[in-house]
């Protein structure tokens, strides 16, 4: 059965950071893209960040970019992704979603086949 389940959100200043994880298992998800999605009240999923699966490249949306970083470590069972969230701002309030499939390319447009169920993120000023 696979299990993907997300840690580490809470409440946050402006400015302040945060690290999310995500355990997944039921797969070998050493050779799965992993991605992060969010979803704010109100307005729909977004992409944030991936993975490939061996570490070899990594995608941030614009919005997130030098402020975000995404990492995994494959040699954990289960596997675990990461995500370093520095400088937040109010606007990445949302509830953070990890996601994975078995792809080697279309990163941020794809629709990923195994989700968490989501860990939120509130950053006050």
């Amino acid at each position: 059965q696979v299990h993907l389940v997300e840690s580490g959100g809470g409440l946050a200043q402006v400015g302040g950071s945060l690290r999310l994880s995500c355990a997944a298992s039921g797969r070998t998800f050493s050779n799965y893209a992993m991605a992060w999605f969010r979803q704010a009240p109100g307005k729909e999923r977004e992409f944030v960040a991936v993975i490939t699966w061996n570490s070899g490249e990594t995608y941030y949306a614009d919005s997130v970019k030098g402020r975000f970083t995404v990492s995994r470590d494959n040699g954990r069972t289960p596997v675990y992704v990461y995500l370093q969230m520095n400088s937040l701002k109010p606007e990445d309030t949302a509830v953070y979603y990890c996601a994975a499939d078995l792809i080697y390319g279309d990163y941020v447009f794809h629709e990923y086949e195994f989700w968490g169920r989501g860990t939120q993120v509130t950053v006050s000023s």
